[in-house]
């Protein structure tokens, strides 16, 4: 018998005419994860996506990998015999089961599938006939074909698949499916999730992070670019800018009223970040902003900050609090670092009381202060470092 993956997808389905375009991209995709682990075979057939491997492999190993893929439902390990002869179909599950199970005092259910419609024997036969052999062959068990302890599938194609796992993936749309978004990245719990919901949309990301040397240390950069490692790990690579920020971050202070500070702040964080994310052919910016959770971010605040952008800027944490975007973050693995306590540069200078409903009126007169804005602006493009974040494998 030999060992194979078979992988489920969900929506991707319902693409109509398209979708061997996004099959295609899941399939670059889990080959972008598989790489190095040993030689595969990735192809697709009939609603399915098969991994085939070529050599030697440690199975858990590549089922970590894949399981990173967005886009995919389940993950099946398969065993795989190169006929449909009905008696070696018996024998096999026969085997697979033996090498499966230790203990067989459970309950079972046969489903089966057949892409070959003239197959002999239809599904509900196949089902039938192998779940009676399995009987015969092993006394303790027992049918329950409502709510068994264990299910064992059969599916007939050009080969024939048996299976008994379906292990759950992240579902969602293969990175890159859906064109290129620019993150904002602080140190915080919320733009990691942002990341991450929009990665599973099928958006590549980059992501951009504001840093105010001395004002932020090294270890709040090196906090942003861990960050930036995790959720690579299921987004894909990731084109880390690094912006310095410290000569507008000191003009802004000096030149504009206090309670505006924040505000004027993210203006001109969305201009740098749409700059960047036009460099690199990013079709919107991400933020982790939700409305209400801080001044910045109700509604007369978000629009001030959207007025600067041509872009569209995406926030899918927009209606969560902060306890289920807590819950995510916790799931993704970011939680732990986000919340390290080291200072981003936003939380540098936080005035005492921001204003919370901003006239985007008077926001621009005081920004008429910064008469140098638009030399610090590219100067800021110019000196920001780009970092190239990888996934790794832990």
């Amino acid at each position: 018998m030999k060992k194979s993956f078979l992988i489920k997808y969900g929506e991707l389905a319902l693409k109509g005419k398209n979708r061997y375009m996004f099959e295609n991209k899941l399939m670059d995709q889990i080959r972008y994860r598989i790489d190095g682990l040993g030689k595969f075979k990735v192809q697709k057939e009939q609603g399915r996506l098969f991994v085939e491997p070529l050599g030697e492999f440690e199975e858990e190993e590549v089922l970590s990998a894949i399981k990173e893929v967005f886009g995919i439902s389940y993950i099946c390990p398969v065993v795989m015999i190169d006929t449909d002869d009905f008696d070696t179909i018996k024998e096999t599950t026969i085997q697979f089961m033996k090498e499966q199970y230790e203990d067989f005092d459970f309950t079972f259910k046969v489903e089966a599938r057949r892409a070959n419609k003239n197959y002999p024997l239809n599904s509900m036969d196949i089902c039938r006939e192998v779940g009676a052999y399995i009987l015969d062959n092993f006394e303790t068990l027992k049918v329950d074909v409502k709510t068994p302890d264990k299910r064992v599938w059969i599916e007939l194609r050009d080969r024939t698949y048996i299976y008994s796992r379906q292990i759950k993936g992240l579902g969602g749309m293969p990175v890159g499916s859906n064109g290129r978004g620019m993150l904002l990245l602080s140190g915080g719990i919320d733009s990691p999730v942002a990341g991450y919901m929009v990665a599973k949309r099928g958006v590549a990301i980059d992501a951009v992070y504001f840093h105010s040397h001395p004002y932020t240390s090294e270890r709040a950069k090196e906090k942003v670019i861990e960050l930036a490692k995790i959720i690579s790990r299921k987004t894909g690579p990731i084109r880390l800018h690094v912006v310095p920020f410290t000569e507008i971050q000191l003009a802004i202070y000096e030149k504009c009223p206090h309670d505006q500070l924040t505000i004027i702040m993210r203006r001109i964080m969305m201009q740098i970040a749409e700059i960047h994310a036009k460099t690199v052919k990013s079709l919107a910016l991400i933020t982790g902003e939700a409305i209400g959770q801080v001044a910045s971010q109700t509604i007369q605040s978000l629009a001030a900050t959207n007025d600067v952008c041509t872009l569209p800027v995406f926030r899918p944490l927009i209606g969560f609090d902060k306890q289920e975007i807590i819950d995510i973050s916790l799931k993704i693995d970011t939680y732990e670092t986000s919340i390290l306590p080291y200072e981003d540069c936003c939380t540098v200078f936080v005035a005492k009381h921001p204003v919370t409903k901003p006239n985007i009126k008077a926001i621009k007169r005081s920004e008429e202060k910064l008469i140098d804005i638009e030399e610090m602006i590219d100067r800021a493009v110019d000196d920001t470092v780009v970092i190239k974040i990888k996934p790794s494998r832990d």
